[in-house]
């Protein structure tokens, strides 16, 4: 199965990446591996992580590293990552806004 991760997870993992860095350049580099390494492995069992409660019916589900939350969507051959968020921030105003 693919892994695909959307601009605005992109853009997430660049932000996380920088405010670790303003502290530990060594371990922002470190940490960023290991996001994506979730990320991508997502792969081997998509549907091992649960759906975002009260949002079932987007199908939205995610996977937690550390104090980050993986937000992702199971795709016909591929899994979506939408987005990757501290867990103290409004996941709920940024995922499923409309």
């Amino acid at each position: 199965m693919i892994v695909h991760l959307t601009a605005e997870a992109e853009f997430d993992l660049e932000t996380i990446g920088d405010f670790i860095a303003h502290d530990n350049p060594t371990r922002a580099l470190s940490f960023l591996r290991e996001l994506r390494a979730k990320c991508l492995g997502l792969a081997e069992m998509p549907e091992r992580f649960p759906v975002v409660p009260r949002y079932e019916t987007t199908g939205v589900r995610r996977r937690v590293h550390g104090d980050y939350l993986i937000f992702y969507r199971v795709e016909p051959g591929r899994v979506v990552i939408l987005h990757i968020l501290h867990g103290a921030q409004n996941y709920t105003g940024i995922l499923f806004s409309s």
